[in-house]
């Protein structure tokens, strides 16, 4: 019996030998399922996004207790209204790619810290990506531009000065749950500064807390994405999204 399995085996191996290479390497060539089609048009919005806002409009967006997206806008660029609060999707995402383009005001005289063009990009209303005047400006670094808040220190500062629009592109897995509530995976979170690399895949440990660690809590759906006001007149363009 054993010599008869190596016969056979053998006969296969001269079998695979006597292909031609194109045969060989069409066995392992996998023709479905077939990708979709996106247009990706240089300095524009894939095909497959949903646009968040291109300056026509605020309507994708709502205050955080309902009504009218309360922020300025003005041709492309919508900024926050100081102590207006922050505005919401209207509609929910779970995993995303995200793109929004972002503004630090130039009037800085007297602030420094987090006093300097702070707010946030809330995935899911939960998980804040920092947004934050992070040129010449010292701060704790798990708080600083493209830090996920309080969590994970940015690999780099990519900062831009004030005045000068920034980049964030964001990959995000949501966390998962069971039927129970419980935690069967944490988010994660690649971030790319003006098309540099500062946060590699890294795990969100939990709801972004001013006060205290991050915690998970109770289990949760696909959410809307949340700018932040924190009293700073930050300002936004080109934001759209692709839900992965």
């Amino acid at each position: 019996m054993m010599a008869l399995s190596f016969a056979a085996i053998g006969g296969e191996g001269a079998q695979e030998e006597a292909l031609e290479p194109w045969q060989q390497a069409e066995k392992t060539e996998v023709w479905e399922p077939v990708p979709p089609v996106v247009e990706a048009p240089a300095d524009g919005v894939p095909s497959d996004a949903t646009v968040l806002f291109d300056g026509s409009d605020l309507s994708a967006w709502e205050a955080e207790e309902g009504g009218p997206a309360p922020w300025h806008h003005q041709g492309e660029v919508m900024t926050v209204k100081r102590g207006a609060g922050g505005i919401r999707t209207r509609q929910a995402f779970c995993d995303v790619q995200l793109h929004l383009e972002w503004r630090a005001p130039v009037d800085i005289e007297g602030m420094d810290g987090q006093d300097r063009g702070n707010s946030g990009v809330f995935l899911q209303e939960r998980y804040e990506i920092q947004v934050l005047d992070s040129h010449d400006n010292a701060t704790y670094p798990n708080g600083q531009a493209a830090s996920v808040y309080k969590q994970h220190i940015p690999l780099v500062n990519a900062s831009r000065p004030p005045g000068e629009w920034q980049s964030y592109d964001i990959l995000y897995t949501a966390p998962r749950f069971d039927e129970a509530g419980e935690l069967e995976s944490p988010a994660y979170v690649t971030v790319l500064h003006n098309d540099v690399l500062v946060q590699h895949h890294v795990e969100v440990q939990g709801t972004t807390e001013w006060i205290g660690e991050p915690d998970y809590g109770e289990a949760h759906g696909c959410a809307p994405i949340f700018l932040q006001d924190h009293d700073a007149a930050v300002s936004y363009r080109n934001i759209w999204v692709r839900q992965l």
